[in-house]
């Protein structure tokens, strides 16, 4: 089983991709998978995010799906069985961070200060998700905290785009980064999977 780190390393950037029609899962993550990116998460933000996860796990066994916006304990159980193969959550509660421990799936659990992030550690996660990275300090913030909290690496998400990306990749204690650019809706909604594509594969050489 890959773990937390292994997320972080497998592209420079996370999609973070929001699917309203499961019809779109499995061609999207192909399109991703051709453009060079390895790992894909779903938000469970839709009704159709878990039936896609599925599809996604079936159909592309080489992209690695995982289910994000998990945001309640309930929500751990159905990532497991719709086959995501980690979790990542916005914020981080005990009862949450229970549930998805519980499944045994790698996670990112969301934090966003460093009180939050501190805690994280004692529970033993020292891969989190810093969310919403622009709004909570972005770069500069992540680059603060790094003397102080040097063991600990990130994906910082939220609101990050092509152009602001790369300050982000050149810090120590960021792996990679969750992007919504590589997916736009426009893009789904016409079924441009060479957009996608392509927008996959500038993304693989921001690192």
């Amino acid at each position: 089983m890959i773990t937390p780190a292994d997320l972080l390393d497998l592209s420079p950037v996370m999609p973070v991709v929001v699917l309203d029609d499961v019809e779109h899962a499995v061609p999207v993550a192909e399109a991703l998978l051709r453009g060079g990116i390895k790992v894909i998460e779903v938000t469970l933000r839709t009704p159709a995010a878990l039936a896609s996860i599925e599809r996604i796990a079936a159909a592309v066994p080489d992209l690695v799906v995982g289910a994000g916006t998990v945001t309640a304990p309930e929500h751990a159980k159905q990532a497991l069985d719709a086959g995501s193969r980690f979790i990542v959550t916005p914020g981080s509660t005990e009862a949450l961070l229970d549930a998805v421990a519980a499944t045994g799936l790698p996670f990112l659990p969301g934090v966003s200060t460093v009180g939050e992030a501190m805690r994280a550690a004692e529970r033993g996660c020292s891969v989190l998700k810093f969310f919403p990275a622009e709004a909570a300090g972005g770069a500069p913030y992540l680059k603060s905290i790094y003397g102080p909290l040097p063991g600990l690496r990130f994906c910082p998400t939220g609101g990050i785009t092509v152009e602001s990306a790369p300050k982000y990749l050149a810090l120590p204690n960021v792996g990679c980064v969750g992007g919504s650019w590589l997916t736009p809706a426009d893009a789904l909604a016409a079924n441009d999977w060479q957009r996608v594509s392509a927008l996959a594969s500038a993304a693989t050489t921001l690192r």
